[in-house]
């Protein structure tokens, strides 16, 4: 694999799979996930729709359409519900989906929105059954005494058709909105967390759960701190972390006691008293956490930062990465149109070596971790015509701007990168921009 950083040399395939130049608020995708192989690229939408992108195979005709993404399956995973006893609309928004590894020839995922998490079976068909003895081609019963001679059903060929079908619901267990779903590494069990509690399933059991992680104080008007992501350790099943609204983490052992309240490892950086404003508690939650493909290392976004953590060392993190600093002297204007609490996500590349993570203006950054070189690029339709390469992007503080720079008081707050993903082996990365999807790789020779 080519080092990244050949970066600004990433070509745009995908420039957006919105049918609609308006926006429509259910068309905004809210997660993008590829599966174990990178085959296939699941999104979420606030419509509660899932969309599975499948990667064209190379052909020597066409070798410029080398992993070309292309629709494969749209579902409605999830239906807007209310919830009668406390009056409250439960929104179809899919928050997170999910991959299992492939056992056989289906594809399963896990997608979930505020409430209720849902396996689904997705299968290909491309043979129909035919011959019936006791209804015709038309699936008509027929008349039993007309019925003279045995037939064996046979199976014919058909157009291919892909089949999305849900296997299992796990409902009735949160009573917070669910902020994250993880699939262990023994692939029998599953945890979801919301606010304040994390729940362990077993794929097979839907109508129980077991509570792992319990914040909720006995009297609510003492609560200082709610979950804000969560996920299961790459090799190791009984170890996860989750992150807090305080800009902590905790590192869970489920082998050392059956409820986890009790953490087996505290990450918190020490916070400087001179940097001290009335908005440092908020800009210090953490957003999203992410173990590395390795299992060492432990990645978390706040709205400023990306800092990676050594699962050996509690008091401070190894690496810290200035995402949009310049937007410091903007946290009141961003309060004050709630940009403040935008949730961005972030995620490692293959080889754990780049890391990457959404910005406003649809800008994304990416830092190497060996050389500390990083980019910011932009995903946007003018900038992202296929194999066109993207440039890469520079705002600029105060002072003489120059040509090919942007001015911090023009960015575009509205548009925001919250969502991205990257193939788990090769310099392939999916950014949802709003409602269109951007898939960009490495430049082909």
């Amino acid at each position: 694999m080519n080092p990244i950083l050949s970066v600004p040399e990433l070509h745009g395939f995908i420039s957006g799979f919105s049918s609609c130049s308006f926006l429509v608020n259910s068309d905004i995708i809210s997660t993008v996930e590829f599966n174990h192989t990178g085959e296939l690229l699941a999104t979420g939408d606030k419509g509660g729709r899932v969309v599975i992108f499948q990667r064209e195979q190379e052909s020597k005709n066409q070798p410029h359409r080398r992993g070309e993404y292309n629709v494969y399956s749209t579902f409605q995973s999830h239906e807007p519900e209310f919830d009668y006893l406390k009056s409250l609309e439960i929104e179809e928004k899919i928050n997170k989906i999910r991959w299992l590894p492939q056992q056989n020839a289906a594809y399963f995922l896990l997608s979930t929105n505020d409430k209720t998490v849902k396996l689904w079976k997705v299968s290909e068909r491309d043979k129909r059954p035919e011959g019936y003895n006791l209804k015709d081609e038309d699936g008509r019963l027929r008349d039993p005494s007309m019925i003279t001679m045995l037939r064996v059903p046979v199976l014919r060929p058909m157009d291919l058709m892909v089949e999305a079908t849900p296997r299992r619901v796990f409902a009735n267990a949160h009573t917070y909105h669910i902020n994250s779903i993880s699939v262990n590494s023994d692939y029998e069990t599953y945890m979801s967390a919301d606010d304040l509690r994390i729940n362990l399933w077993n794929f097979e059991i839907t109508n129980q759960s077991f509570n792992i992680v319990d914040i909720k104080p006995a009297n609510m008007e003492e609560l200082t701190e709610v979950i804000t992501a969560a996920e299961f350790h790459p090799h190791h099943c009984n170890t996860f972390v989750y992150s807090s609204s305080k800009g902590t983490i905790r590192l869970c052992d489920m082998r050392a006691s059956a409820l986890c309240d009790r953490h087996s490892k505290f990450f918190e950086e020490p916070e400087d008293p001179s940097n001290r404003s009335f908005f440092s508690e908020i800009i210090s939650s953490i957003s999203d956490v992410k173990f590395s493909h390795s299992g060492r290392y432990i990645m978390t976004r706040d709205y400023l930062t990306v800092k990676v953590w050594d699962l050996n060392m509690e008091n401070r993190p190894i690496e810290t990465y200035q995402v949009h600093d310049y937007l410091r002297s903007k946290l009141c204007s961003l309060y004050e149109n709630d940009c403040i609490f935008d949730k961005f996500e972030c995620v490692w590349n293959g080889s754990d070596s780049v890391i990457m993570t959404g910005s406003y203006n649809n800008f994304f950054r990416m830092f190497d971790r060996n050389t500390k070189r990083d980019v910011t690029l932009e995903a946007s339709r003018e900038n992202s015509k296929p194999r066109a390469i993207l440039k890469p992007r520079k705002v600029c503080v105060g002072g003489k701007r120059r040509k090919d720079e942007i001015s911090v008081d023009s960015l575009d707050f509205s548009k925001k990168i919250l969502h991205t993903a990257w193939h788990p082996s090769e310099n392939i990365i999916a950014v949802a921009a709003t409602n269109n999807l951007y898939i960009f790789q490495d430049k082909v020779n």
